[in-house]
């Protein structure tokens, strides 16, 4: 196989044999009561699932996962529920070939509790690929260049295209989600570049070793 059919996630198949879908997780990184992100999570898989691109897409939200902070003394009452969120949570995000990551930004940053949900992968998104969608007053911009920062320890390659949502522009009254139509070209590039470096990606992991 040669360098741009792993690029761009062409693989040359035997008769008879047939590549899989990849399967790309929407990750809604926020946990807050009364949040947007689950209109914004909603309006992405929608927008996605109608490309027709024999994508799997699925949302998975973090308010799912009850997940202590990484390192915290954890009651013995409770340890048993802790185990079930971390381990639900690590066997959700490894079953994807890349992801397209929610996040609003709070203080400059990506939320706390999504950033303690990263803290307890490595192994799971390892050469995966990831985009992101955005909002916040400035489309959570400075979450998505934080992201970058940790993604880049996790060996996740995050694309450069992305999705920005303002609260002032794409939300009435900063609560009900009515996104401009121009999002959707951004969107449109960040889905292209996300599943041609997911099949890439996925090409390497499962490539077998070279004997010398």
């Amino acid at each position: 196989m040669g360098f741009l059919d792993k690029l761009f996630g062409r693989s040359p198949k035997k008769d008879g044999e047939t590549m899989s879908n990849l399967k790309i997780g929407i990750v809604l990184g926020s946990v807050r009561q009364g949040r947007n992100g689950e209109a914004v999570a909603n309006w992405t898989y929608d927008f996605a699932t109608k490309r027709n691109d024999n994508v799997e897409y699925e949302v998975v939200d973090l308010a799912d996962y009850k997940l202590p902070m990484l390192g915290a003394a954890i009651p013995e009452a409770e340890q048993q529920e802790a185990e079930a969120a971390i381990k639900g949570w690590s066997e959700k995000i490894a079953s994807f070939d890349g992801y397209i990551f929610i996040a609003p930004e709070y203080n400059h940053a990506v939320g706390g509790a999504f950033k303690n949900a990263l803290d307890y992968l490595k192994p799971e998104v390892s050469n995966k690929a990831a985009g992101f969608v955005g909002y916040g007053s400035l489309g959570g911009t400075r979450a998505h260049e934080n992201l970058r920062l940790i993604l880049g320890e996790l060996q996740v390659a995050d694309v450069r295209a992305a999705v920005n949502f303002s609260l002032m522009t794409d939300f009435e009254n900063m609560s009900v989600f009515k996104p401009a139509d121009y999002h959707a070209a951004n969107a449109n590039e960040m889905l292209d570049q996300v599943i041609s470096w997911s099949g890439a990606f996925r090409e390497l992991r499962v490539e077998e070793p070279v004997s010398v």
